[in-house]
């Protein structure tokens, strides 16, 4: 019996992986395992070659493993595409008849998936809830697990579809059963006391800061990898009072957020690079009436369209340096969906408190990457809003919209709670939002808005995580998504000491911070998701400091354990 397996469900895009996918998620954390689940999935509707990752596990798991023991193959071409990367003694589940596939491999499980689909569900849809019940029959599960998976996937369908995809189910499971003898992939009992775990993705975890946060006001164009933070919040709208509006462009969705922040609401907007190209002089915009937004960048391969459905970190330095002219800004990089719920919290204080644009950036794999994780605790995030109250409002007389300050946060009141008119310009102006060209009062605004601002943000940043550092032969170091695999990596490799740093807070930079972590370092390599090494060379700019190499991703897909595992003890 085992501790820990890999499955891969792949077909083609339409065969219901995800489906297959999310029962299994269920089923396994049902079960008492940890799960780190993933989607690799092409840009079209139909055809094509998609899979679904899912890894278990007794301890928790954090990143994919390269190759995989149970692969269930949906699809003739699924079966020579993924063979290469199946485990020795892994076993791949195919129907050889549908297939026309009369090779014998000691390898190969013969299932007929589509007689079964058909004939106790009449249609070879059915072909996903055949798979659940095959998967659960050779790795163990009882039963009943599978069963209450499929009561809750297909509640709401209908009794009648109900029925038909648990009697799919105990089709694949009894024919593993009758069929199957290895025991190889039996797991043992899971460990894991379920008192409220649930099972989500990054864009749910962002979608769900959000709400918390307070956010009134959502505006979006849907662009691949963010798409699924409007449908969270636009699912959940009516219930908390949110306006989501699906913009024509993202130049009218960065545009509405700015009209619905000025008026005193919480706002955001999600896109992937190519929707924020659009909006940068949206961005200037928000910076120069110092009006508070926050925008998420889930980061996918580029120039252009690029991989549309693919991961990268390649929009760091355009992040960064977005937008016309000077102005202050803080840019987060959340490495783990815990991390995306409390980060989102944080964004919409900051952007408040300091009258800023805010950035979130994530990327495919953990925007779409499935963990199960404990309940949040909300009484650790706490909401604060930095608005003149509506009584104090009443109150006031000579509103200056843009009053020079010691720290640079002019009082902020917002439009029909006070008598005064509040005017806003995208042109440079006075104290009172008046346009102007005087030299000295535009010196004194860059200041405010830059310098000022700028030094309040620094004393907030974030502080990197630091793990196994101390004596490290090895220190990884990387932003975002790259969390999980260098903290497996860490506890994985015996040869050498291997320690990791993340930024979940890449801008400002916590620069003092990272010269007392490495000052001593042995050797530093970036993990990063771009070509450039983008995260070293912004090391490098902030602090002086020169990592001893980078390992570098730009294929579109997400590191994993193995591959990492790899190219560290190379590097290093």
């Amino acid at each position: 019996m085992t501790n820990e397996l890999t499955i891969k469900i792949t077909g083609e895009a339409g065969q219901g992986m995800q489906t297959i996918g999310a029962a299994l998620c269920q089923m396994f954390k049902n079960t008492g395992f940890h799960i780190f689940a993933n989607q690799d999935y092409m840009s079209r509707i139909r055809g094509g070659n998609n899979f679904f990752q899912l890894r278990i596990s007794d301890k928790p798991l954090y990143t994919l493993r390269q190759k995989s023991d149970i692969t269930v193959t949906l699809d003739k071409a699924s079966v020579a595409l993924h063979r290469p990367n199946m485990t020795d003694g892994g076993v791949l589940v195919l129907d050889r008849k549908k297939f026309n596939i009369t090779e014998e491999n000691n390898a190969f499980f013969d299932v007929p998936l589509y007689d079964m689909a058909t004939r106790t569900g009449d249609s070879e849809i059915f072909i996903n809830s055949i798979s659940c019940g095959v998967i659960a029959g050779i790795t163990g599960i009882e039963f009943r697990s599978v069963e209450q998976v499929m009561e809750t996937i297909f509640a709401g369908k209908g009794e009648e579809v109900i029925r038909k995809n648990k009697e799919a189910v105990r089709a694949g499971y009894d024919f593993v059963k009758n069929n199957f003898k290895k025991d190889t992939f039996k797991i043992k009992a899971g460990t894991i006391k379920d008192t409220g775990t649930f099972v989500m993705n990054g864009n749910d975890a962002i979608a769900l800061g959000a709400i918390r946060a307070g956010c009134k006001f959502y505006s979006a164009y849907p662009m691949s990898p963010s798409t699924s933070i409007m449908n969270v919040i636009a699912q959940y709208a009516k219930k908390f009072n949110i306006v989501v509006e699906q913009a024509e462009d993202e130049i009218a969705a960065i545009n509405m957020i700015i009209g619905a922040s000025f008026a005193g609401v919480r706002s955001m907007t999600a896109t992937a690079g190519g929707g924020f190209a659009l909006m940068v002089e949206g961005l200037s915009l928000a910076a120069m009436t110092e009006t508070p937004i926050v925008v998420v960048i889930a980061q996918r391969p580029a120039p252009a369209t690029g991989f549309p459905t693919r991961t990268a970190q390649a929009d760091l330095e355009f992040v960064l340096h977005a937008g016309h002219g000077e102005f202050a800004r803080a840019v987060y990089a959340p490495g783990t969906i815990e991390e995306a719920f409390s980060v989102m919290i944080k964004a919409f204080n900051s952007a408040e408190k300091y009258q800023i644009p805010v950035f979130i950036m994530t990327d495919q794999h953990l925007a779409e990457s499935y963990r199960n994780i404990e309940t949040f605790d909300l009484n650790k995030v706490k909401v604060q809003r930095y608005i003149i109250s509506k009584e104090d409002s009443k109150n006031i007389k000579n509103y200056k919209r843009y009053q020079f300050t010691e720290s640079g946060i002019s009082p902020r009141a917002i439009p029909s709670w006070i008598e005064d008119v509040i005017y806003a310009d995208s042109d440079e102006h006075t104290e009172e939002g008046h346009i102007t060209e005087d030299a000295e009062m535009g010196r004194r605004m860059v200041e405010k808005r830059f310098y000022k601002k700028f030094s309040g943000l620094s004393q907030e940043v974030e502080r990197p995580t630091a793990y196994n550092t101390d004596g490290a032969d090895v220190i990884l170091l990387g932003f975002g998504s790259t969390y999980g695999v260098m903290k497996e990596v860490s506890d994985a490799v015996a040869d050498k000491k291997t320690g990791f740093i993340h930024l979940s807070q890449v801008w400002p930079f916590p620069a003092p911070e990272m010269v007392k972590l490495l000052k001593d370092a042995k050797k530093v390599l970036t993990v990063e998701n771009n070509a450039g090494g983008q995260l070293a060379r912004l090391l490098r700019r902030e602090t002086g400091l020169q990592v001893g190499g980078s390992v570098l991703k730009f294929d579109g897909r997400p590191f994993d354990l193995d591959y990492l595992i790899d190219r560290v003890k190379k590097e290093g």
